[in-house]
């Protein structure tokens, strides 16, 4: 960029160097000209631009993070097109991303790992309490700055990317990106709330103290599967110098179901806070050395509380009722190397089965794993590699209509080349409850609902002074409404409040100005101001201006002549006997326009003043003039000279 002029955005941020790039942006350091200070500008992509559902969720989602202030959630100050290209103003953070920091310097300090995820839970729980899941957390999208403080960036925008549902494993970018930090009900492409957040921090912990995070398959879609199929081991099985309580804390934050983890980010925090502190954490209380059992076998009880209808809407839990002291750990941690001993050697059975090395035929066919995949594209894979395929359908609500959710052989068993593979695809219900969207944003809801297996029918577009545009005020069945996939919905939608033209009332009296206003639609307030030109009690302008469109319901400022501003008046100043040039500079300080006119004087000298008029001391409007007359010296004197001639008398 050094050899050209630099690209500047709205005329006014100026891209100066690229400093990262992602799978849906690049971003850019970057000055705005009107602030004079750095900025990181986001580019997006422009295979984006072109889908305009995306154009809309990408407005509404950036506005939404633009709204989120708070000392560990990068800003977003402005979004913005030009040309076709989509670009987000941002923070620029001095530091570095959380995946450049551990690529950097490998597992970290328990301590420092949990100071780190107080402070993304302290960010979370904020847009949690403002609406606003993030569906990305990961290393990427955590920056450290040279000072240690840590900032979430990107709130908001997976949504925007992700629209309503994340089952697309395959696209390009983000979502192949973050399968590691997916939460099952994500990779199950099934609704998300803030729980959901909390199962990818818990990722992210893991990830921080053990150097690697608890799943990673060999796509994108085998990860997904362990997410939803695979109980993780504690982090403790990966670095033995991971404490107990950070065992607990991961283990819990991984759980399956959301249920089972935290309530809220607020809840996590306070526990990661227990142990920095050196108290025993909640998580251990409610069964958390179970469940790091369980973990490691599949087949232990665990202990986690049951979770009631008030937890899922995320109350706080009752300390004293819900937790117990923890128990004691020998037994469980001789059990859980028991466990693992015997996960081990089936994992190691499995591994020798899919090489060929164990006892199986030699002659056989590794069987393909297929779960998560569609019918058809499981149909596809499997007939292609010799099988034969046979299918059964059941309702199963943690997996889409038509999506794989268990097949038999499983994936990388053997069998013979064109025996029988057994798929279970997931039938939806027949009747199910009518989801509440009202609420919600018009793509976003139809988007949930179509996936939902029902069809839209119409949307109703109606002006509302409360809804923003495009929020859903009304639906068709109603919520909880018994409906069959297929089944039409209508919609109600606001188009935000109704803009009305201000009337022009310029030179109005004010009742009538009012009167005009208020028939529009229109609040009002008066303010006074001096006018040359509007008589008084007249209307000199409105703010906003005529002609100017405005919300149903809004402020219209009317403005009212009070007439001319009166003068200001001064005493006129004493300049008699002063200089000239004094006398001008004393009228003229004190506001007045000097008037000079000369006379001669015999007892002022030249170039002083002789008179004034009106004289000291009298009141009169400042700018009005003052006439001075200044002495010339005195009059001219003329010398006459007289010439005598004296005649003599002529002589006798």
């Amino acid at each position: 960029m050094s050899d050209q002029e630099p690209t500047v955005y709205n005329g006014r941020y100026e891209l100066h160097r690229q400093i990262a790039r992602g799978g849906m942006a690049d971003v850019f350091l970057a000055r705005d000209r009107l602030l004079d200070r750095p900025v990181a500008v986001k580019v997006l992509f422009p295979q984006f631009a072109s889908d305009p559902a995306f154009v809309e969720r990408f407005r509404r989602e950036a506005q939404a993070a633009a709204n989120l202030n708070h000392p560990n959630v990068t800003s977003v100050f402005d979004w913005g097109e030009e040309g076709g290209t989509y670009f987000i103003v941002m923070e620029y953070v001095d530091g570095r991303s959380l995946a450049e920091v551990l690529k950097a310097e490998g597992m970290l300090h328990p301590d420092r790992a949990a100071d780190i995820a107080i402070d993304v839970a302290a960010a979370l729980s904020f847009a949690h309490r403002n609406g606003v899941v993030h569906r990305d957390i990961k290393p990427g999208n955590i920056l450290v700055t040279q000072s240690g403080q840590v900032k979430v960036t990107d709130f908001g925008i997976a949504r925007a990317f992700g629209g309503a549902s994340d089952t697309n494993l395959t696209q390009t970018g983000s979502v192949m990106g973050t399968a590691t930090y997916f939460s099952p009900e994500q990779a199950q492409g099934r609704s998300v709330d803030p729980r959901s957040d909390l199962y990818s921090l818990g990722i992210v912990l893991y990830e921080m103290v053990a150097s690697r995070p608890p799943f990673v398959g060999d796509s994108a879609v085998a990860t997904a599967y362990m997410h939803v199929q695979q109980p993780a081991v504690p982090p403790s099985t990966v670095n033995t110098r991971v404490p107990a309580s950070i065992d607990a804390i991961c283990m819990r934050l991984l759980a399956k179901d959301p249920n089972d983890r935290y309530p809220s980010a607020e809840d996590l925090r306070a526990d990661l806070r227990r142990f920095r502190e050196g108290q025993a954490v909640l998580a251990a209380g409610a069964g958390g050395a179970t469940a790091v059992a369980a973990a490691v076998d599949p087949g232990a009880t665990s202990s986690m509380p049951a979770t009631t209808a008030t937890q899922a809407v995320y109350e706080d839990y009752d300390d004293e009722e819900e937790f117990e002291e923890p128990s004691s750990r020998t037994g469980w941690f001789i059990g859980g190397l028991i466990a693992l001993v015997v996960l081990l050697v089936a994992l190691l059975a499995i591994f020798a089965n899919a090489l060929g090395l164990g006892g199986g035929d030699a002659d056989g066919v590794t069987v393909p794993g297929v779960v998560l995949l569609t019918e058809e594209e499981a149909r596809e894979r499997l007939e292609a590699d010799g099988f034969e395929v046979e299918v059964e359908y059941e309702i199963n609500p943690d997996f889409e209509p038509g999506i794989v959710f268990d097949q038999d052989p499983s994936g990388g068993s053997t069998a013979d080349e064109g025996s029988i593979v057994l798929l279970s695809v997931s039938q939806a219900e027949e009747d199910f409850p009518m989801p509440d969207v009202v609420g919600s944003f018009e793509q976003e809801a139809i988007a949930f609902l179509e996936a939902e297996g029902l069809v839209l029918g119409t949307i109703e577009r109606v002006f509302d002074d409360d809804a923003g545009e495009g929020e859903v005020l009304a639906q068709d069945p109603e919520a909880e409404a018994m409906v069959t996939p297929g089944d039409t919905f209508n919609l109600v939608v606001s188009q935000g409040a109704e803009m009305i033209d201000v009337p022009d009332v310029r030179g109005e009296q004010l009742a009538q100005a009012v009167s005009i206003l208020e028939d529009a639609g229109f609040e009002v307030t008066v303010q006074e101001e001096f006018s040359d030109d509007t008589p008084e009690g007249r209307v000199t302008r409105t703010s906003p201006a005529h002609r100017t469109p405005a919300a149903a319901g809004s402020f219209i400022t009317v403005f009212v002549s009070q007439g001319p501003e009166p003068a200001q008046e001064a005493p006129v100043p004493s300049v008699v006997n002063l200089t000239q040039s004094s006398a001008e500079q004393s009228l003229q300080s004190a506001g007045f326009s000097p008037q000079v006119s000369f006379a001669t004087s015999g007892s002022v000298p030249s170039g002083s003043v002789i008179s004034q008029d009106p004289s000291a001391g009298t009141v009169r409007p400042v700018g009005s003039p003052v006439e001075i007359v200044v002495s010339t010296g005195p009059p001219e004197t003329t010398t006459t000279t007289t010439t005598t001639t004296t005649t003599e008398p002529p002589d006798d």
